[in-house]
C-alpha cells in the first residue's frame, strides 16, 4: 500500500496529512498534524516574511518530516499559498526550506491554488452550482462554478491575519473595528465584476479553518448531536447570533466561548466580519461548511488522476467504496444486498410511499450494513451504526447520514429506543423515523436473501393482496438458507408495513 504526505503551508497554519492510497482510486487519511505558525504576520509592513516566522516554519517542517518519515511515505507534496506567493523574499524562503529540511516547496499560483480547492470541494459535495469562499490567513479565494464546471475564480489580497493586523490600531472599539473590516471587504467585492452576476440558485460553500471553527461554535451553541464539519449548514440568523456574540469581546473573553479555538481567538472576528460582508453583498440563503479543500484536492488528483479533467460522477458511491476497500469488506455481497434492497424498495413503493431522496439512504445502509463486523461480528449492526454515523461520507447531507446509520442498525433488529439513538432523534422528522423502520426491514430481508454470500437469489417480485404481501424469489441454486433466515424478519415486517408477509 502506497503512502503519501501532503503539506499545506498557509498564512496562518501549517498542516500535514499522511494518506494511504488504496487500489482502484481510493484513499484515506491515517495521520495529521497542524501548527499555527502565522507565517503572514507583519508582512503588511514591507511584504517580506520575517526571519523569526521563517525559522518557526522551518522547525515545524522538521517536525513534519519526522512524522512522514516514521510512516515511510513514498512521495511528499509541499505547497505554499498566499503568504509565500506574495513574499518578496519568496526564493530565499523556498531555498531555506530545501536546505534546512530537504523539502521541495511548490509555491502555488492563485489559479493553481483555486484549482486544488475546487477539486477538493466538487468531489466531496453534491452541490451542482455554487460559490466557494476560502477564507485563509493571507487571502480570500472566490471560486464560482456551475453544473460542476469551474467558471471563474478570483483572489482578494487579504485574509484573516492581514485584516486583523491592518485594522488593529484603527479603533479601540471592537464593534467599530469589525464594521471597518466589513466596509473594506465590501469595497473589494464591488471590484469583482462577476460576483454580482452569480446564478441565483447557487449555494455558498465556505472552506478554511476559520469557517470550520464557526461551524463548531454553531454546533456547540445549539447542542447539535454530531461533531462533524463537512456539509454542516449554518442559517444566517445563526451566523448573526455568533457574530454579535463574539465581535464585542476582547481576546480573553472570546477564547472562553465553547468551540472557539484559542489559537484563532484573535483572528476569528476578522473572519466573521469578512463573511458578514459577503452576506450583505449577496443573496445566498445559508452557509455550507466544507471540510474538504486544498489538501483533499491534492489527494483526489493523486489517487484519482481523472479528476484533473472532470469531477467524480458518483460522489457518494466513491465514498462508500472507499470505506468498503479500507475495511476490506466483501464488495460483491455489499452490491448484491443493495440490488436486492432496491428491488424490494421499488416493489413495495405503494406501501412505504417514501420519496426518491431516500434511495441514497438505502444505498448507504445496504452497502455498509456489515461494516461493523470489521470491528467485531457480535452486535455488528450496532457497530455499523457507529461507523456509518462517524464516516463523514461525501455527497450526503448530515441528517441523511444519521438516517442511514439507523437503518443499518435495524438490519439486526437493534431496538430503536436505545440511549445512543435517542440523542439523534432531534435531527429527524416523523417521516425519517418511519423511513428508518421500513428501510430497516428492507435491508434486513435483502441481507437474509444473500445469507450465503453467493448471490443465489437474483430477483424479487412482490404481490400485495389485501392484508398480505406475497414475496416470490427467483434463484439460481438452493436458497433454503436464505428463505429460512428471511422468515425471521416477518414479525418486524408486519410492524413496519402493517401487512402479513409470505415468502415463496
Amino acid at each position: 500500500m502506497e503512502k503519501i504526505a501532503i503539506i499545506d503551508i498557509g498564512s496562518n497554519t501549517a498542516r500535514i496529512v499522511i494518506v494511504n492510497i488504496l487500489e482502484g482510486g481510493y484513499f484515506n487519511v491515517i495521520d495529521e498534524l497542524k501548527e499555527p505558525v502565522r507565517l503572514a504576520k507583519d508582512m503588511e509592513i514591507d511584504g517580506f516574511l520575517r526571519p523569526l516566522r521563517i525559522q518557526q516554519m522551518v522547525q515545524t517542517l522538521r517536525t513534519f518530516k519526522n512524522l512522514y518519515e516514521s510512516h515511510k511515505v513514498s512521495k511528499v507534496f509541499a505547497y505554499g499559498t498566499a503568504a509565500a506567493r506574495r513574499a518578496k523574499n519568496q526564493k530565499s524562503f523556498v531555498d531555506e526550506v530545501l536546505t534546512s529540511c530537504g523539502i521541495k516547496l511548490t509555491v502555488l499560483s492563485q489559479e493553481e491554488e483555486a484549482g486544488l480547492v475546487y477539486t477538493g470541494v466538487i468531489n466531496s459535495m453534491d452541490v451542482p452550482k455554487g460559490l466557494i469562499v476560502d477564507i485563509g490567513g493571507g487571502s480570500v479565494k472566490l471560486i464560482n462554478y456551475n453544473r460542476r464546471v469551474l467558471i471563474v475564480q478570483d483572489t482578494l489580497p487579504f485574509g484573516v491575519v492581514t485584516l486583523t493586523e491592518k485594522f488593529a490600531k484603527a479603533s479601540d472599539d471592537p464593534i467599530e473595528r469589525s464594521k471597518m473590516i466589513e466596509d473594506y471587504v465590501k469595497e473589494q467585492l464591488d471590484k469583482v465584476e462577476w460576483f454580482k452576476n452569480i446564478d441565483p440558485d447557487a449555494q455558498l460553500i465556505c472552506v478554511g479553518g476559520s469557517m470550520r471553527n464557526v461551524g463548531k461554535i454553531s454546533r456547540r451553541f445549539k447542542k447539535y448531536p454530531l461533531d462533524m464539519a463537512h456539509n454542516y449548514r449554518i442559517s444566517w440568523p445563526e451566523f448573526d447570533n455568533i457574530y454579535n456574540t463574539i465581535r464585542p469581546l476582547n481576546i480573553d473573553k472570546a477564547s472562553r466561548i465553547r468551540g472557539l479555538s484559542s489559537s484563532r481567538a484573535d483572528i476569528l472576528p476578522a473572519a466573521l466580519s469578512c463573511m458578514k460582508a459577503i452576506q450583505e453583498s449577496s443573496n445566498f440563503e445559508e452557509i455550507i461548511i466544507s471540510g474538504a479543500g486544498l489538501r483533499e484536492g491534492a489527494m483526489f488528483r493523486y489517487a484519482v488522476p481523472t479528476t484533473l479533467e472532470k469531477p467524480i460522477g458518483d460522489i457518494l458511491g466513491h465514498s462508500i467504496y472507499t470505506m468498503l476497500h479500507n475495511f476490506n469488506m466483501n464488495i460483491k455481497h455489499s452490491e448484491h444486498v443493495f440490488d436486492l434492497s432496491l428491488q424490494l424498495y421499488r416493489q413495495l413503493r405503494v406501501l412505504h410511499k417514501l420519496p426518491r431522496s431516500y434511495v441514497k439512504v438505502l444505498r448507504i445502509a445496504a452497502q455498509l450494513h456489515d461494516i461493523g463486523s470489521s470491528f467485531k461480528f457480535y452486535d455488528h449492526p450496532k457497530h455499523s451504526f457507529y461507523l456509518i454515523l462517524n464516516s463523514n461520507l461525501y455527497g450526503i447531507p448530515q441528517k441523511d447520514l444519521v438516517v442511514a446509520a439507523l437503518v443499518a442498525s435495524r438490519h439486526g433488529a437493534i431496538p430503536f429506543d436505545g440511549i445512543e439513538i435517542q440523542q439523534y432523534l432531534s435531527m429527524l422528522s416523523e417521516e425519517d423515523i418511519e423511513a428508518v423502520k421500513k428501510l430497516g426491514v428492507i435491508v434486513r430481508i435483502a441481507e437474509c436473501f444473500d445469507r450465503s454470500m453467493s448471490g443465489v437469489i437474483t430477483n424479487i417480485t412482490c404481490d400485495i393482496l389485501g392484508d398480505s404481501v406475497i414475496l416470490k424469489t427467483e434463484a439460481v441454486g438452493d436458497s433454503t438458507l436464505e428463505i429460512k433466515d428471511a422468515l425471521n424478519a416477518v414479525p418486524e415486517f408486519k410492524r413496519a408495513f402493517k401487512k402479513n408477509l409470505e415468502i415463496l
